[in-house]
């Protein structure tokens, strides 16, 4: 009698909960609920409990809870995942990728499987205690370790006897030759471990809390179900988990051709569809600086959302994330007004330290300024401590990843509350920090949030216009797009031929500009604010049938 199917989507900003009926497809049930960063369990533990309430549904109906998660992309979009060391084993040229370090070993096998040189223990050893109190996580990558991986497994021994955290090989994946392509596979895997770890464990208290001992799984980026080991071993799968959904959402619509595009609090996400299905790319998708070289949803995914903190510099030129805040709106009465702190540079975004994060945090200069005073601009920190620049922005980079504190400023849907587009929380906060900005920028703070909301249009109409130069000629054009409106000789105006399917809260307020500076036609389906959610029990409905046949 296990009728349901639960899809949960834990989104940069709200975490939605559908009940699917499995045999009819049918949405008979949704929640939203903030996502509490600090404490996964909570939030999705409170979807839960609204959707269980809600829809009547017993836990003994459920046959399963499918999961959508946009934490890992956001983690690689804001680089906020865990510091991770990559060990390149074998002679190789030396390259760079986005991790705390990358360091070069001797050893290796050649194309037969024998080994080439011995693995340099002597210089490994020293190596690994060394990077123990700099890194989160491990990847490894030897030379030919798709036929032989010895060496990989080995490092892999050592790690765990010298620091016992997260190691990801990259035979146990990738079946690539080229070196630095498994190697950043490797990277990606070992930088999300930890983050899908403890996702992981929370969604699984919040189940065991509502009496649910269904299965859990965790949507991967090519469309599939994964278990939650398999989620965390191979974490660089649930890397496009959100598009994934997004896609499966947008093929069920009944368009042959379309781009479909979540707009959310923290990204915006596009997927194409074909002849009525998600394009999958083998060769994996661009997040960030990383290409993921795992089968994935052909996608492209930006820092640009709702909640993309929106920051004035000293010259008075305005730019859009990529890294999310808490908007003004939105922060209640855990700030005080902005008039107290809101300016331009480094006044542009408020640090505020979790109360239930006060005992936890490592005792420096930093966390002892913010025990006394709970919440502090950069502009005050570095002036009470010197702190600033790169050394500040670790420190607080490595609060962030703790959940210990969060960050709040002005951001797109606070220019949605001055233009009483939506009210959902503080409008009076919202128009002070705007009228503060616009100030510093010479204009009225309705003006500003105007600006804001055209910039965010814009970021997004020329995303979704590289996105299309990528897919059909494998080239990027970011740069050139990005600037063509101010060009003083060119001028180019694009359009596209098939129509937008727009999903998350914040589509409707952008995304019908977008399509019609782009010229085409722009929807929104039925439970498209939670369409993840639905995307995700969707394809665990998919799934279920076919284990039931």
């Amino acid at each position: 009698m296990q009728r349901y199917i639960i899809g949960i989507d834990t989104g940069g900003t709200y975490t939605d909960a559908v009940l699917l009926e499995k045999q009819s497809g049918k949405v008979l049930a949704k929640a939203k609920r903030p996502t509490t960063h600090f404490a996964l369990a909570r939030g999705t533990g409170e979807a839960l409990t609204e959707l269980l309430r809600i829809s009547g549904a017993a836990p003994e109906d459920i046959h399963s809870v499918c999961i959508s998660s946009t934490l890992a992309t956001n983690s690689v979009v804001e680089n906020k995942g865990a510091r991770v060391a990559v060990i390149v084993i074998g002679y190789v040229k030396h390259f760079k990728l986005p991790v705390k370090a990358v360091v070069f070993v001797k050893g290796g096998h050649t194309i037969q499987g024998e080994e080439e040189e011995p693995l340099d223990l002597e210089y490994l050893v020293p190596l690994i205690e060394g990077l123990k109190n700099e890194v989160d996580a491990y990847g490894v990558c030897s030379a030919m370790s798709m036929k032989n991986p010895t060496h990989e497994l080995v490092t892999e021994k050592a790690i765990g006897m010298l620091d016992p955290k997260p190691v990801f090989c990259s035979h146990r994946i990738s079946r690539l030759t080229g070196m630095q392509e498994r190697a950043a596979t490797a990277g990606l895997h070992a930088q999300l471990m930890p983050v899908m770890e403890g996702f992981v464990a929370g969604v699984q208290k919040a189940m065991t809390e509502q009496g649910l001992a269904c299965p859990m799984v965790v949507i991967g980026g090519n469309c599939k179900a994964l278990s939650a080991d398999r989620a965390i071993a191979e974490a660089a799968m649930t890397v496009a988990s959100g598009p994934a959904c997004t896609a499966r959402f947008g093929a069920a619509q009944g368009e042959g051709e379309c781009l479909v595009i979540d707009v959310g609090g923290t990204t915006t996400d596009i997927a194409m569809i074909e002849n009525g299905l998600p394009l999958l790319t083998a060769d994996g998708c661009q997040i960030g600086l990383w290409k993921t070289h795992i089968e994935a949803v052909d996608m492209h995914t930006a820092g640009i959302g709702g909640d993309s903190h929106v920051h004035v510099d000293e010259k008075g030129q305005i730019s859009i994330g990529p890294s999310r805040v808490t908007p003004l709106a939105m922060a209640g009465s855990e700030i005080p007004p902005p008039g107290s702190w809101l300016g331009t540079a480094n006044s542009s975004r408020l640090i505020v330290l979790r109360p239930e994060a006060r005992d936890e945090v490592p005792e420096n200069e930093l966390t002892v300024l913010l025990r006394e005073t709970g919440k502090l601009t950069p502009a005050i920190i570095r002036k009470r401590t010197g702190l600033g620049g790169i050394p500040l922005d670790v420190q607080l980079e490595q609060l962030t990843r703790r959940q210990q504190i969060f960050e709040c400023g002005f951001t797109p849907t606070d220019a949605l509350h001055v233009l009483g587009e939506i009210d959902l929380g503080d409008r009076t906060a919202a128009i002070e920090g705007a009228e503060i900005l616009g100030r510093a920028m010479g204009m009225s703070g309705r003006a500003f949030a105007e600006l804001v909301l055209r910039r965010t249009e814009e970021l997004i109409e020329n995303m979704i216009i590289d996105y299309i130069v990528r897919h059909y000629w494998q080239n990027s054009l970011a740069g050139f797009i990005a600037t063509r409106k101010n060009h003083p000789v060119l001028g180019v105006d694009f359009s596209i031929k098939i129509p937008l399917i727009g999903l998350g809260a914040a589509a409707r307020y952008f995304l019908p500009k977008v399509a019609g500076r782009l010229g085409t036609d722009v929807s929104f389906p039925e439970n498209c604010e939670v369409g993840n959610a639905v995307g995700a029990a969707m394809i665990g409905q998919s799934t279920a049938d076919r284990k039931d046949e």
